[in-house]
């Protein structure tokens, strides 16, 4: 299906859907990379004209990838909700941002429509919406999962405490885990992405995750950011496993690329439920997704970066994850080239996937060769916390030294939770209040933590793991 439009005597045409949903991206450097971006702002402008008049039912008749080739075109077909799809299925693309953002439009009418919005729809509605609307749009969709605590609660903001080490020294993760604690993170999860991803290696890390948090009582859940086969097998020799992680993609080869298909994650999925080791709900499968990841593999169909980023959102959506991040700049400027890049990708990211259902977080980050710094990554998380953002990223000093690229702190949490008014899932809150680590009223104590945690860290610094 072709695609029209006359603008000041000039007759711009696109191709097919895949091609205008490129033209009417926001700018990025991935898909001028690609060679698939408007080749001008009016051309740009003209495409987001075209795209905010097409019918939502164009996305149903015309699928990017066709189904008998690509198994996650087949996900998004066979899991679209036509009843729920129905209070929308009049709307243009342009109808649809306008009911959104409409004020007589209730949290809960967005939230019963969600089954009924395929990725493409949602990446497309983005594509026509300013940075204020996809954050007041985002807002309105609060998601809610649970495994050992709640997560997603309005007035909320998580955090992933990351740990991470070059070489997995069991003392140094130790150490970081604990600065981060006595910080107030770590209730999204606590998360180790690990230098060796042998199952010798990640059963070590595993054991010593689950020792920290059965013994201080920790209401939150362990991961260790291995591949999901790894994953798998420890599960099967009843190794401590909390989450299930695996980075996916938008499309059927750009995941055979990661190593995995929906086959493997359903299998994965099953048997960590089977461990039974959540005590407030069975939300365990953790996500990490970013723009690029499809045109790395060269998997991307023509298919523009954000929209293939969308198209993971209905992968992760079929799992009912407990956690969901993009990792924004992750690539570098080949993919998003500076600040403003970033920032933009961000928030279509945050809210494509609320929209869609997901809890989302995000790893607001950038690489060194970037145009981009730490103002840049400020103004994104605050705006991202405005958002309504599930949860952020905590990394000492937000210099990730096994990831070599730049993140955020546990002060950066505490930084928003202050000017915000946000606070921690529940039961982590009630648990640093309980251990003296927060002083009751949502900040850090002024006094001493527990004695358990005292002798814990007397302990590292003694040497022992």
């Amino acid at each position: 299906m072709a695609f029209t439009r006359t603008f000041k005597g000039r007759s711009y045409g696109f191709g097919d859907l895949k091609t205008l949903l490129a033209k009417a991206s926001p700018r990025r450097s991935a898909d001028e990379l690609a060679g698939i971006a408007a080749a001008s702002e009016e051309e740009r402008a003209v495409a987001q004209w075209v795209l905010a008049d097409l019918p939502l039912t164009t996305f149903l008749m015309d699928p990017l990838i066709p189904p008998e080739e690509d198994e996650v075109s087949r996900l998004i077909e066979m899991s679209h909700d036509r009843m729920a799809f129905a209070p929308i299925s009049s709307f243009t693309v342009g109808e649809f941002r306008e009911w959104l953002l409409s004020e007589v439009t209730a949290y809960a009418d967005i939230a019963a429509i969600r089954t009924g919005i395929t990725p493409e729809m949602a990446a497309a509605v983005s594509k026509i919406m300013r940075n204020q609307d996809l954050i007041a749009a985002a807002r309105r969709c609060s998601v809610t999962t649970r495994f050992r605590n709640t997560l997603g609660l309005p007035g909320r903001l998580s955090t992933r405490l990351q740990p991470n080490h070059p070489t997995d020294d069991p003392r140094g993760i130790a150490a970081s885990l604990l600065d981060g604690l006595l910080y107030g993170s770590g209730d999204a999860v606590i998360g180790i992405n690990p230098a060796t991803d042998s199952p010798k290696n990640v059963e070590r890390l595993l054991h010593l995750l689950d020792e920290v948090i059965r013994r201080h009582e920790i209401p939150t859940q362990s991961c260790v950011l291995a591949h999901v086969t790894t994953t798998l097998e420890l599960i099967h020799r009843s190794v401590p496993v909390d989450l299930v992680f695996q980075s996916i993609a938008g499309t059927e080869a750009a995941n055979r690329s990661f190593g995995i298909n929906l086959a493997l994650l359903a299998e994965a999925h099953d048997a960590a439920r089977s461990l039974k080791r959540g005590n407030l709900g069975e939300n365990l499968m953790y996500f990490e997704t970013g723009q690029g990841s499809a045109l790395s593999a060269n998997a991307h169909h023509g298919i523009d970066a954000q929209t293939c980023e969308a198209r993971a959102y209905g992968v992760a959506r079929a799992f009912s994850p407990l956690l969901v991040n993009t990792v924004v700049g992750f690539i570098g400027p080949e993919y998003l080239f500076d600040g403003k890049q970033i920032i933009r990708a961000g928030l279509e990211d945050h809210f494509s996937g609320k929209l869609l259902g997901l809890p989302m977080g995000c790893d607001v980050c950038y690489t060194n060769h970037a145009e981009a710094d730490q103002n840049d990554m400020d103004g994104l998380l605050t705006l991202l916390a405005v958002a309504g953002c599930t949860y952020i990223m905590g990394v000492p000093g937000a210099d990730d030294i096994m990831l070599a690229y730049q993140s955020t702190s546990f002060h950066d949490a505490l930084y928003l939770r202050r000017v915000l008014g946000l606070r921690p899932a529940p039961e982590f809150e009630e648990w640093l209040n309980r251990v003296g680590i927060f002083d009751g009223r949502n900040a850090l104590s002024q006094g001493n933590p527990s004695p358990k945690l005292l002798r814990a860290i007397q302990e590292l610094s003694d040497g022992t793991p």
